[in-house]
Parts: structure tokens; C-alpha cells; sequence
């Protein structure tokens, strides 16, 4: 009995000691506290950063709602507070403040929670720098992304050993990458995209082997991809948009077979292969773009079957798009534009559901209907030769089909039709942009490019933060684009035209939040001329919401204006969302800086300026008798006043070079002498003037007149007019700052320029540039025949442009009332020497060698070789095997092949060619004396590019006829 009640109390206090161990467990739960001295720590940081609005007290990790813990939108957390708890002690060991637009200065005392691990304040308004004492803490995870911290990152971040994930993109952060980063061997994640950072990348970034993910779009880094990136065997993602980096890219990429995202853009240097890429079978974003790439598009990309961004745009693609790319089923976005892929277009390509650019191509032949078919670009795809039925904006160039008659143009670009001060600007609502083209009668414009993070972004942008906007309503709206926007205008007439681009920046707010902090950066381009790098709207117009247009005086030779927005890989992509960067264009408007031609008129107008032009022909027949112009003049007057050019007083031009001061002269010329001028408006001119003893005489003066003012081109040293007074005969020229070619390479010491390649190439492209307008494009076709360094003038920014038309022949004489029986000087001695060495140095592999020894190393073998070789096929002595100027300008820009012949100096057809030049010779007016000046005799006569085609004894033998200077004379 006693034994039964012992053990009846017994399970009584076990029942008893199980409810009050349950009863009393909050109780304990409780009492687990944050230390006092971490409290304190975790007030200061909210003292200092606003719009946290924490209460924090010991009890703030018990669920008190301290923390105002875990704030979840959507499918993002923003706000969470990790605590780790262990017997009555609790600590802070994670903190996601995400998109709260917190601000102030990013606080140090974060560097006093011992027990952090997770630090992540992306998308906030903070400021300041990265504080040394975070260098303290056990942190896998740091994430500031998208605020505005500044300065450089501490070296001390190299010793968290435990760091996995670096964020910091979309800051202010500057300064040379720190090397100690590469301490940081747990690293997966490194983003640095967005910032200022220059320098190269330090060699220590190979030791992070477990790197899966590295960004580092749109910082100044330079020098060379390194090969070092070939370690990171892990990596997934590789971006390297717009930075200053150089190619080639390395054969170590080829290691990277876990790659499923590679963006590479906008590399610097010169011409490369196709990179190896063919064992990397994950890829789904393969992005290749403006990186110089020549050659074929290789098969193997067809092998990717995970493919789903191809973007190989801007680069130097030659050959036929491959079959094999048709079997790339989940391929939806593939960008070939401005290459110049050639043959004819697949058809499955023009049966494609996806969205497909093949703009801006050299392609032969096309079964297309139409410049867009459903997602389908096929905008100036094919080559100007094709022969194609198709409608003419299939065309390179976008040829008007009739005459041209348009001469202005206003677009409301991403919004409705509008008037402004009298002009009706045209609505631009087309929504599509991913590769799209899009026409109107006047012009159009063509969009490519999806956007990284966002695919679903718009391609028309509205007030979206009520922004009170200044200015018109065209800044209300905007058009955007990824990648590349380009607006064309059709049919216009040639002619110098004003160009107004509008912008405002309405994506961005105006208020103390992350979605103020966004940069847009991006380039502008017309007529192939880059005439705003790195434009950020914002900070040119002062801020958000405010319109500010940016105005170009553009020449139109051909019929089409190009206005191209570029974004090159820089400013933020991740603000306020990501998927918000690249060109923004409000408006645009396009006005003639010429007198319109006059249309019809009225039968009563017709009348009256019938019967007042009777009156007013016998008044100047009376003043033409009355001054000699009639009978008593040398005919020669009469022709110079029939040309339609600009006209000077001679008084304009005695107060313009202070009456030919000899302090003025810059040059003497077969014409006479060049004088420097400053017009009544500033503008700053060189007057060419007619002496007695010109040997060329007035006839060719005539010539020069009736030639040159009918031809624009940015490439051809502009003629703004002429003066004819009594014995007077001048030409007024633009003049040219840095004097010609000849003076910058072989001129005295203190006229010789140092010409870089990139200079030397940009001049040689822009020589042939001109030539293929005289050649091809301008109405009066024209073969100047006497190109040479003293002929070619360089601008302030080293622009070459071609001066000396008074040689030039007419190939149409039937197309104009001026003709020349004789074109130029053709020296045959130097010109057979210089041919003949060229051909031994290529026989013996040494073409290298005619590349001026001034350069060094500093330039590209590939390219220089190209250009000799293009030198070789350009002075093939068989005429029919020389290439026309176009194609010239192709392949000096690496768009088409070179194939150099080899011709061997005993040859037949090189004996064809000497006595070619001594046919040639024996019609000059003018003939070539072989002289052996010294060099400074040489030096000496370089005074300037003001010399006619026709110059002096001594100068044509300095420049050209004497065998010691070929060499100098041939340099690349």
C-alpha cells in the first residue's frame, strides 16, 4: 500500500515539473538578452542613419518588434534581422536593409557587431566611404549596391578571410583596385560594375579559383584582359561592358566551361579572331560586341544548345550567317547588326518568331518584302550593289528613290504629334524596340538590344516620378533603347543642315532616395562622327526634369542623315531597377542652314518677276558695257562670275590678312602666295591668292572655283568663296590648324606632330573617305590625281581632309561646264623606286619595314600589314585589279577582306606599268625633275599645307623626287 502511494506521488512531480517546465518557457525564452555594449552600438548606427526608425532595446532579438523585423515585397525581402542566440546572450549576426532609401553617412560602428556575418544595405541613399572597420568583422556576405559611397575600396577588406559575396555596384567608389582582394580565396561573388575604378586589374585576382561570378562594366580599367581569368574555372557570369579595356581577348577563356553569361563590349586595340569559345556548352547570354572581331561567324555557336542571347553587333564580321544557328531552338534575341556579314540572307532567318538584327549589313540577296518583318531587322542590310527587288530601305545608305526634296524634320520622339513655335513634330508611339525598325515618310528609326536583368523593360519612357519638367512638352516623354538607337532622315537635300537633339531626364526621381542616384551614360554620333562620348544628361542639364538640347551643324552629301545614340557599357544599370540605362532622346529637329529652294509659283508672280527681270537684265546689260564686262573684258571674268560660290570684297580681305601682311604668309604655292585671315566675324580663313606668274594660270583657278564649290564632304578642305577685283584673283579657304600631313611627319622640329597608329590610321581612312566621295558619291565624279602629303591638311583634331582640286579631272565632262585637259604630276623615278622596294621587302617577308621606325612598338603589326598589303592591291599595276575607293575605305575599316597580289618586280605587267607612267609622263604639263637635296634642305620646305598641286621645284623634290627620302616618305 505505502509502495503504491510513493509511487503515485512520484508521477505527481514529474506531471508537475513537465507543466511548469512548459508554463514557464517564454520566461526563458525572454531573458535571452543583447549585451548592453552591443545595444549602445546598435543605437549609434540609428542615431546616424535616417528612415531606419529602430527601437532597439536588450530585448529587440525576443520578437519585442525592435527590429521591426522581416518587411517582404513581393518576393524580395527588404528589411530582416538575424539574431543568433545562445543560453541568455543574444548577437546580431545578419542585416538586410534593402531599398528603405536610408541615408546618411555609412556608419563605422557596423564594424563593432563581432558577430556579423551578413551585411546587405543595397539600394539606399548612403553616403561616405567604406569604413577600415568592417575589416574586423566575420563577414561572408557585404552588399552596398546602389548607394552613394565614395573613394577608393581599403585595402584592410583583403583580410576578411571569410568574405563569399562583394557587392558594390552602382557607386561612387574610385581609385585603383586594391590587390589585397586577392587574399580573398572563399570569393563567389565580386561586382564592381558602375563605379570609377582605374587601373588594370591586379595579378592577385587569379588566386580567387572560386570565383562563379565577376562585373566590372563601366570603370576606366585598362591595359589588357588579363589571361589570368583562365584560372576561374568556376565562374558562371563574366562581365566586362565599357571599360578601357584592350583585346585580344585571351585563349585562357577557353577554360571557362561553366560560363552560362558572357558580356564582353567596347574593347580598345586592335583587330582579332574569333575567341575559342567552343567548349563552352552552358552558355545562355553570349554577348561579343564592338570588340574589333574579324573573320567568319564560326560554326560551333550552333553547337550551343542552351543559347539564349547571341549579340555580336558592331564588329567586323565577314561571310554568310551559318546554317547551323537555324537549330538554336531556344535562341530568342540575336543582334548581328553593323557588321558586314555577307551573301544572302537565310530564309530561315526571314521566318524566324524571334527577335533577330541583321541591319546595317553587306548582305547580296533576300527574298524580304520588307525592311521589318514581325521581329526581324533588315534595315540597310544589304550591300548597295544588290541586286534586289525589294522595297529601297533594304539598301546600304537607305538610297532615295527619287530626287531628293526634304530638307527638315521634327520627331516627338515616344510621344504623340505636337506643335512647338510653328513646327509640327511628328508622333513617335511605336512601343517595340527590341530589333526593330520602324519608317515614316520622311524618316525612321531603327532600335536594338534587349535589356540585362529586366528583358520586359520599356522602350518609351513617361514622367513616371510626376516630375515638374521645364521646357515643352516633348520632354514629357522619351524614347530609350538598350543598346543602339538610331533615327534616319530620307531624301534630303545636300546640304549643311542644324541638328537640335532634346533630352530630359525622367526616369530618375529628384528627391533623397536610391532612385535619384542612377547614371545614364551613353554616346552621340552623326554622320558617322562621334560628336558626344559619355553624354550623361542628367549632369548637363543640371539635374532631373530639366530639358536641355545639344545643337550640330552636319553636312548631308548623300541623301540620308544618321543620328546614332550608343550605349557603350557605362553608368548604372540597376537604378532605380535593373534594366533602366542606355540612350534617352525627347526630341529632334533638323533644319537647312541654306536657302530652300524655292516650288511653283502663282501665274500673276510669274508675271510680275517676268517683267521686273526685263527691266533689271537691261540695267546690268547697261552696267556690264558701261565696266567692260561686255567686249572689254578677258573672258576669263566672265566665266568666274557665272560660278555659284561664295563672294569676298577685296577690302573684306585686305582687312582679314592686314593687307597681305608678309607676317601673315603660310605658304607659297604654284598659284602664289597663302595668306592667313581673321574675317570681321572671327572665323579664322586662308586666302589663296593669284599671282602673275602662276604657272597653272587662270584657267585652272576657273577650274578649282566650279569644282570645289560643288563638293561638301568632311573629308575635302571646304571652299567658303572667292574674290574677283580687277587683277585679283583669290580663293577663301577653311583653314586648317595643324597644317598638312607632309609638315606633321617630315616637317621641321617644330612643325612635326607625333602621330600615333590610331592617328596615322583615322587619317589614312579619312583620305580615302574623300577620295571615294570624289570618286563615287558626288554628282561631278572626280579623280584628283595628284594626292600626296602636302595635299592632305589636318584639322585641330587631326581630321585629314584633301586640299587642291586645280589638277583634279572631270571623269563626266558632259556633267559639268568646266573640264581640265590635264590632271596633276605623276614623278615617275621616285614612284617606280618606291614600288620597286616594296615589292623586294614583300618577296622577302619584310613588308614591316616600310612602317615608320618612330612608332617603336606602339602599334598593330596586323593592322599595318593589312594597310601595306592594301597599299600593294591599290598600285597593282593592272588597273582593272585595283580596288575602287569604297571598297578601300571597307577594308582599311576592317569590314572586307585583303588579298595583296604578289607581283614580282620582273613581271611583265610591272613593265606594262613603267611605260604606262612614261605615257602618262610624256602628257604632263609639268614635269617631275630628280633632285638629291639634303635633308635639311627638305626639312625647310615644309612651311605649311597651303601648296598647290603644282609647287615649286625644290618642294616637289623635297617632298617626293629624291630616292635618300622614300623611305621617309612611304612610312604607314
Amino acid at each position: 500500500m505505502e509502495s503504491a502511494i510513493s509511487v503515485s506521488k512520484l508521477l505527481s512531480l514529474f506531471l508537475f515539473c513537465c507543466f511548469a517546465f512548459n508554463a514557464f518557457t517564454p520566461y526563458r525564452s525572454s531573458a535571452q538578452l543583447i549585451p548592453d555594449h552591443e545595444v549602445k552600438i546598435l543605437q549609434a548606427i540609428s542615431s546616424k542613419i535616417k528612415n531606419l526608425n529602430w527601437k532597439v532595446t536588450s530585448r529587440s532579438c525576443g520578437g519585442d518588434g525592435g527590429f521591426r523585423n522581416e518587411i517582404v515585397l513581393g518576393n524580395a525581402i527588404t528589411r530582416n534581422i538575424t539574431c543568433n542566440c545562445t543560453g541568455t546572450i543574444c548577437h546580431v549576426t545578419n542585416m538586410e536593409l534593402k531599398g528603405l532609401n536610408l541615408s546618411g553617412v555609412l556608419p563605422s560602428e557596423f564594424g563593432n557587431l563581432t558577430q556579423l556575418k551578413e551585411l546587405d544595405l543595397s539600394r539606399n541613399y548612403l553616403n561616405g566611404s567604406i569604413p577600415t572597420s568592417f575589416a574586423r568583422l566575420p563577414l561572408v556576405v557585404l552588399s552596398l549596391l546602389g548607394n552613394r559611397i565614395s573613394g577608393p575600396i581599403p585595402k584592410e577588406i583583403g583580410n576578411i578571410a571569410s568574405l563569399e559575396e562583394l557587392v558594390l555596384e552602382d557607386n561612387l567608389l574610385e581609385g585603383t583596385l586594391p590587390p589585397s582582394l586577392g587574399n580573398l580565396k572563399k570569393l563567389r561573388r565580386l561586382l564592381l560594375s558602375a563605379n570609377n575604378f582605374s587601373g588594370t586589374i591586379p595579378e592577385t585576382f587569379g588566386n580567387l579559383k572560386k570565383l562563379n561570378d565577376f562585373r566590372i562594366d563601366g570603370n576606366r580599367v585598362s591595359g589588357k584582359i588579363p589571361s589570368f581569368i583562365g584560372n576561374w574555372t568556376k565562374l558562371t557570369r563574366l562581365d566586362m561592358q565599357g571599360t578601357s579595356l584592350g583585346g585580344p581577348i585571351p585563349p585562357t577563356i577557353a577554360n571557362l566551361i561553366n560560363l552560362t553569361d558572357l558580356r564582353i563590349t567596347d574593347l580598345n586595340g586592335p583587330t582579332m579572331k574569333f575567341p575559342n569559345l567552343e567548349n563552352l556548352k552552358s552558355l545562355k547570354n553570349l554577348v561579343l560586341r564592338n570588340c574589333s572581331i574579324t573573320g567568319l561567324i564560326p560554326d560551333y555557336i550552333g553547337q550551343i544548345q542552351s543559347l539564349v542571347t547571341l549579340d555580336l553587333s558592331f564588329n567586323r564580321l565577314t561571310g554568310r550567317i551559318p546554317d547551323i544557328l537555324e537549330g538554336l531552338e531556344k535562341l530568342d534575341y540575336m543582334f548581328l547588326t553593323n557588321n558586314s556579314l555577307s551573301g544572302a540572307i537565310p530564309g530561315w532567318v526571314l521566318n524566324n518568331k524571334n527577335n533577330l538584327d541583321l541591319s546595317y549589313n553587306n548582305f547580296s540577296a533576300t527574298s524580304a518584302t520588307s525592311c521589318q518583318l514581325k521581329d526581324v531587322n533588315l534595315a540597310s542590310s544589304l550591300s548597295s550593289s544588290a541586286n534586289s527587288s525589294g522595297p529601297w530601305c533594304l539598301k546600304q545608305d537607305f538610297p532615295c528613290g527619287g530626287k531628293p526634296k526634304y530638307h527638315s524634320f521634327f520627331i516627338n520622339c515616344g510621344g504623340s504629334e505636337m506643335e512647338f513655335k510653328g513646327k509640327k513634330y511628328e508622333a513617335d508611339l511605336d512601343r517595340e524596340g527590341i530589333s526593330n525598325f520602324v519608317l515614316h515618310e520622311k524618316w525612321a528609326y531603327s532600335s536594338t538590344g534587349s535589356y540585362m536583368g529586366n528583358v520586359k523593360s520599356d522602350y518609351i519612357a513617361t514622367n513616371t516620378f510626376s516630375l515638374n519638367i521645364t521646357g515643352p512638352e516633348y520632354y514629357q516623354t522619351a524614347r530609350l533603347s538598350p543598346l543602339s538607337l538610331k533615327y534616319n532622315g530620307f531624301c534630303m537635300l545636300n546640304g549643311n543642315y542644324k541638328v537640335q537633339l532634346h533630352f530630359a531626364e525622367i526616369m530618375y526621381s529628384d528627391d533623397q532616395t536610391f532612385s535619384s542616384i542612377g547614371r545614364r551614360i551613353f554616346d552621340v554620333s552623326i554622320q558617322g562622327r562621334k560628336y558626344l562620348s559619355d553624354f550623361n544628361i542628367m549632369k548637363e542639364a543640371g539635374g532631373v526634369g530639366k530639358g536641355i538640347f545639344k545643337e550640330f551643324d552636319v553636312d548631308v552629301n548623300g541623301s540620308t542623315l544618321e543620328i546614332h545614340l550608343y550605349w557603350a557599357g557605362k553608368g548604372t544599370t540597376a537604378v532605380p531597377d535593373r534594366g533602366v540605362y542606355g540612350p534617352l532622346i525627347s526630341a529632334i529637329s533638323v533644319t537647312p542652314n541654306f536657302e530652300i529652294p524655292s516650288k511653283g509659283l502663282s501665274a500673276g508672280a510669274i508675271a510680275g518677276i517676268v517683267a521686273g527681270s526685263c527691266v533689271l537684265f537691261i540695267l546690268i546689260l547697261v552696267v556690264l558695257r558701261k565696266t567692260g564686262f561686255l567686249g572689254g573684258k578677258d573672258p576669263k571674268d566672265k566665266e568666274l562670275l557665272e560660278l555659284k560660290t561664295g563672294y569676298f570684297s577685296l577690302r573684306q580681305i585686305k582687312a582679314a590678312t592686314d593687307n597681305f601682311n608678309p607676317a601673315n604668309k603660310i605658304g607659297e604655292g604654284g598659284f602664289g602666295p597663302v595668306y592667313k585671315g581673321v574675317l570681321s566675324d572671327g572665323a579664322v580663313v586662308a586666302v589663296k591668292q593669284l599671282s602673275a606668274k602662276s604657272k597653272q594660270g587662270n584657267r585652272e583657278f576657273v577650274n578649282e572655283i566650279g569644282m570645289i564649290s560643288a563638293l561638301q564632304h568632311p573629308h575635302l578642305v571646304k571652299l567658303y568663296g572667292c574674290c574677283i577685283e580687277g587683277n585679283q584673283l583669290l580663293l577663301i579657304y577653311e583653314y586648317m590648324e595643324n597644317n598638312s600631313l607632309a609638315g606633321a611627319l617630315f616637317g621641321r622640329p617644330e612643325q612635326c606632330l607625333h602621330l600615333d597608329w590610331h592617328t596615322r590610321m583615322k587619317i589614312c581612312v579619312g583620305i580615302a573617305r574623300g577620295l571615294a566621295y570624289l570618286h563615287e558619291e558626288s554628282r561631278l565624279k572626280i579623280v584628283h590625281r595628284d594626292i600626296k602629303a602636302t595635299n592632305v591638311l589636318l584639322d585641330k583634331d587631326l581630321n585629314a581632309k584633301i586640299s587642291d582640286f586645280g589638277l583634279a579631272k572631270l571623269d563626266e565632262d558632259e556633267n559639268t561646264h568646266i573640264s581640265t585637259r590635264i590632271a596633276g604630276t605623276m614623278p615617275k623615278e621616285e614612284f617606280v623606286y618606291l614600288l620597286d622596294w616594296a615589292y623586294v621587302l614583300q618577296e622577302q617577308g619584310n613588308l614591316l619595314e616600310l612602317v615608320d621606325p618612330s612608332l617603336g612598338s606602339s602599334y598593330s603589326e596586323e593592322e599595318a600589314m593589312r594597310m601595306l598589303q592594301l597599299a600593294l592591291l591599290c598600285t597593282n599595276p593592272s588597273p582593272t585589279l585595283r580596288p575602287s575607293m569604297s571598297s578601300v575605305v571597307s577594308m582599311l575599316e576592317g569590314k572586307s577582306p585583303i588579298q595583296a597580289p604578289i607581283i614580282k618586280r620582273q613581271d611583265a605587267k610591272f613593265k606594262a606599268f613603267e611605260m604606262l607612267l612614261q605615257d602618262s609622263q610624256s602628257q604632263t604639263f609639268v614635269s617631275s625633275t630628280f633632285s638629291q637635296e639634303s635633308m635639311e634642305q627638305r626639312a625647310k620646305s615644309v612651311d605649311g599645307p597651303w601648296v598647290d598641286s603644282s609647287v615649286s621645284l625644290q618642294s616637289k623634290d623635297d617632298f617626293s623626287s629624291s630616292s635618300k627620302l622614300i623611305r621617309d616618305s612611304s612610312y604607314v
